[in-house]
C-alpha cells in the first residue's frame, strides 16, 4: 500500500486527488497539510489520515511514500525538491513551476534522487483525446495541416474553495502567470502530445479584460490570451485561454488534416467527430469517465517502477510554451520556445 501525503487542501484536492487516491486499491492517504488547518481536518474526517502541523513533519514520516502537491504555483518547485530529497515520489499539480529554471531543478532532483516526478496534466487521459491521437497516428486523416485549441470557463473564483476575487489565482507572485498558467498550459501540453510536433515559435495577445479585485482594480494577471503557434515541422495553430467564458466551458480542439477534420469537444453532445473530405462523418461517444486517471497512473508508476506517463520534462515543455507566449505579447515580437 502506497502512503500518500497531500500538501494543499483546495478544490483540486477535494474534488480530484483525495477521492481518487482514497479509492485506489493500492494507495492510502496518510495525511494532509494545509495552512488553514480546518480544511485539512475536513478531508481527514472524510478520507482518513492525520493532519500534519507542517510540511517537514509530513516529509519526515516514514509512512509517507509519495507526496501530492496542490499548492499555489510559487511553492511547487521548493516543495517538490524537498519531498524528493526526503525520499518521496512526487505528483505535482500544473504548472510544473513558475520559471524554467525551477522546472529544470525539479527534473534534476528527480534524476539525482531516483524518485518519480509526475505533473498532473490530465487531458491526455480523457477518452476522446486518447482516441483522437490513435486516429491521428494511424494516418487515417492524412497530414496535419493546422489546428485550433481552446480552454475557457468563467474563472477560478467560480470553482475554487476561495470564492473571493482576492484569490491567489489572481496574484502574480503566487501564479507567475494567469490564465495561461491555469488553462493555457493544459492545452500547450495537450497539443504537443496529440500531434507529436513541438512548438517552436509563438505570437500572442493577452489582456486583463474583466476580472477585478475586491477594490475594483483589474487583477494583476491576464484573464484572456490568444496565441499563434508554429511547430517544428511548420504546422500553424491557435491556442486560446480565457477566464471570461461566462456562458459555459469550452475545451475544444479542432485539427485540420489533408483527409478531413478531427473535432474534439467541439459539439455539445458528441465528444469526437471525424469529417472526411469524402463527406463521410464518423461520431464517437464514450462511457462516462469518473476518474481523471492521474492518481491511478502515478500509483502504477510507483508500483511497477516505470517512468510516469507525464514526466517533468513534459510539464517543463508546456511551461516553456506558456512563458514564450507571455514574452511574445509583452515584448511585441515572435518568441522562440526556450531551451
Amino acid at each position: 500500500m502506497i502512503g500518500i501525503g497531500i500538501i494543499g487542501c483546495g478544490a483540486i484536492t477535494i474534488y480530484r486527488h483525495a477521492p481518487e487516491f482514497s479509492s485506489n486499491p493500492h494507495s492510502k492517504i496518510t495525511g494532509y497539510y494545509n495552512p488553514d488547518r480546518q480544511k485539512a481536518e475536513i478531508l481527514a474526517g472524510g478520507y482518513g489520515g492525520k493532519v500534519y502541523a507542517c510540511c517537514q513533519e509530513m516529509l519526515e514520516d516514514p509512512l509517507v511514500d509519495a507526496v501530492c502537491i496542490c499548492t499555489p504555483n510559487k511553492y511547487h518547485a521548493a516543495l517538490s525538491i524537498a519531498a524528493m530529497e526526503a525520499g518521496k515520489h512526487v505528483l505535482c499539480e500544473k504548472p510544473i513551476a513558475t520559471t524554467i529554471e525551477e522546472g529544470k531543478s525539479m527534473i534534476e532532483a528527480s534524476e539525482r534522487t531516483g524518485k518519480i516526478l509526475m505533473i498532473a496534466h490530465d487531458l491526455k487521459f480523457e477518452y476522446a483525446h486518447k482516441k483522437a491521437k490513435e486516429i491521428l497516428l494511424s494516418g487515417e486523416m492524412g497530414r496535419i495541416l493546422s489546428f485550433r485549441t481552446a480552454f475557457g470557463h468563467g474563472g477560478p473564483e467560480n470553482w475554487s474553495t476561495d470564492k473571493s476575487m482576492n484569490s491567489w489565482f489572481f496574484k502574480k507572485e503566487n501564479t507567475g502567470s494567469g490564465v495561461m498558467g491555469d488553462l493555457g498550459i493544459h492545452k500547450a501540453h495537450l497539443i504537443e502530445w496529440l500531434i507529436e510536433d513541438p512548438v517552436e515559435e509563438v505570437k500572442a495577445f493577452s489582456s486583463s479584460r474583466d476580472k477585478k479585485l475586491e477594490n475594483g482594480d483589474l487583477v494583476e494577471v491576464y484573464d484572456n490570451s490568444i496565441c499563434l503557434l508554429r511547430t517544428k515541422t511548420g504546422i500553424i495553430g491557435t491556442l486560446t485561454a480565457s477566464w471570461t467564458y461566462y456562458g459555459g466551458l469550452d475545451k475544444s480542439t479542432v485539427i485540420y488534416c489533408s483527409n478531413g477534420t478531427v473535432e474534439i469537444y467541439n459539439h455539445p453532445e458528441i465528444p469526437l467527430i471525424l469529417t472526411k473530405n469524402t463527406k463521410e462523418k464518423i461520431c464517437y461517444n464514450f462511457d462516462t469517465q469518473s476518474r481523471s486517471g492521474i492518481a491511478d497512473s502515478f500509483i502504477n508508476s510507483i508500483i511497477n517502477g516505470t517512468p510516469p506517463d507525464i514526466p517533468g520534462e513534459e510539464g517543463l515543455r508546456a511551461l516553456k510554451v506558456v512563458i514564450a507566449c507571455t514574452r511574445a505579447y509583452e515584448e511585441n515580437k515572435t518568441a522562440g520556445v526556450g531551451s
